[in-house]
């Protein structure tokens, strides 16, 4: 018989330090994040570190540590022999938020190279790779080699995460949601980050969203989950960057999957709703100077097609076929103004959950996603309607959808009579 291997450390001590305020030394921190990844160190033991982190938070150097912990706990990627810059983009999500689909090529098409490893949608933020998947042919899926080969050819790649980036996050994170610990702001910042410094981009721009429909309705909450993540990105030497953007309001006016890449493909062809493009050329700009490309005209990509040459291209090269016809629902339901007057809320969050019961998102992991429905809005706050006039339509595959997805939007929207107070969509700019 083998005698067991004797652990340098004690998770309850781990715990009890967490649990009484104090900071936890390096080497306890890094034990605590190997020993849970191979099962020595039990899910109610974390699950306790977990919540004593909640309550009590963490020190930036403890950040620091455990991210970089969680991404010891699996492989590295390196694109230093692509012969070009790489930056990377990371949303914390909302309602319509498509912006990765015309962003990747928009900044690819100025020779630099943009990895963006993606997730799938769960609950009402609809996923990237659910997204693109409403393209006939397109695949998620790349070994890294196929990846690195579409960076030099191409210069962009939206394709899902390999398991062996961060797997102590995978474990961590599936725990923290069923135990009340998401919204601790050490845990959110070490599993973005640890995902994203592992993929071994250079540089890295996050889009922190505040509001109704967004992961962190306190803008306060949402500042502090930026600046946590840009020092931890600078602490690890990724160049990184941050903007605060709202998300009280639904993003462009799509949201679903198929009607989402729909509205992407139209503002790389120079048009689309004004709030996508100004997000889009935003997060572009702070991409291209991280890349060293401060003065690039990137509204000029947009309009003389190189932004979409791009996007067909990276499409083409994942076995998609840009010219396809996407998903269309067999049954839509319009809802009408019941009178003449000015929008004054349209609410991200009730609107997410609307389309996820119309099949645009999944309650479990292994839930399919119907990439045909969804919600296109016809208005916004602030513009005028005429009674009778079209406000918004959903869309899915069977029309016994249609009452549980209005019940979710009542009291979501209202018409009135005063002009609306636009708040900005990019509040702030944050960097280390």
């Amino acid at each position: 018989m083998t005698e067991a291997s004797i652990e340098p450390f004690d998770a309850v001590d781990v715990i009890r330090i967490k649990r009484d305020g104090g900071a936890v030394p390096e080497a306890e921190l890094r034990w605590m994040v190997d020993a849970y990844t191979r099962g020595y160190v039990a899910d109610a033991q974390m699950a306790a570190f977990a919540m004593a982190t909640l309550l009590n938070g963490m020190q930036r150097d403890e950040i620091r540590v455990m991210t970089d912990a969680m991404i010891a706990s699996g492989e590295r990627m390196s694109f230093t022999g692509l012969g070009k810059p790489t930056v990377d983009k990371h949303s914390t999500g909302g309602v319509g938020d498509k912006i990765t689909l015309p962003l990747a090529p928009l900044v690819a098409s100025f020779g630099v190279a943009v990895p963006q490893l993606s997730g799938r949608g769960l609950g009402h933020t609809g996923g990237t790779l659910d997204k693109l998947e409403s393209i006939p042919g397109w695949r998620a899926a790349l070994s890294n080699a196929e990846m690195t080969a579409q960076l030099r050819d191409v210069g962009a790649v939206i394709c899902a995460a390999g398991s062996g980036l961060a797997p102590a996050d995978k474990k961590l994170y599936a725990l923290r949601d069923v135990t009340g610990t998401v919204e601790a702001i050490p845990l959110i910042a070490s599993s973005i980050m640890s995902k994203k410094i592992a993929e071994g981009t250079d540089s890295l721009v996050l889009d922190v969203k505040f509001g109704s429909g967004a992961f962190m309705r306190d803008v306060d909450r949402a500042r502090e989950l930026a600046r946590t993540m840009v020092a931890l990105g600078t602490d690890s030497g990724v160049a990184t960057t941050a903007l605060l953007t709202n998300m009280d309001t639904p993003l462009g006016r799509a949201i679903g999957n198929a009607n989402e890449v729909r509205e992407s493909v139209e503002v790389l062809a120079g048009g689309g709703p004004a709030d996508v493009v100004e997000l889009t050329i935003a997060l572009a700009r702070e991409m291209l100077a991280l890349a060293g490309q401060r003065d690039a005209d990137v509204e000029a990509a947009l309009a003389d097609g190189r932004a979409m040459d791009s996007w067909r291209a990276m499409i083409l090269a994942q076995g998609g076929d840009p010219d396809a016809e996407l998903p269309a629902p067999r049954e839509t339901h319009t809802v009408t103004a019941p009178r003449a007057g000015i929008v004054t809320r349209m609410e991200a969050l009730p609107f997410g959950i609307a389309a996820w019961r119309l099949g645009a998102g999944r309650a479990r992991a292994e839930d399919p996603v119907i990439h045909a429905a969804g919600i296109d809005l016809h208005v916004k706050p602030g513009d005028s309607v005429a009674s009778g006039a079209p406000l918004f339509t959903l869309s899915a595959q069977d029309a016994a959808r249609f009452p549980r997805a209005l019940d979710a939007l009542e009291n979501a929207w209202e018409i009135g009579e005063a002009e609306v107070s636009r708040t900005p969509l990019v509040l702030e700019r944050i960097t280390a």
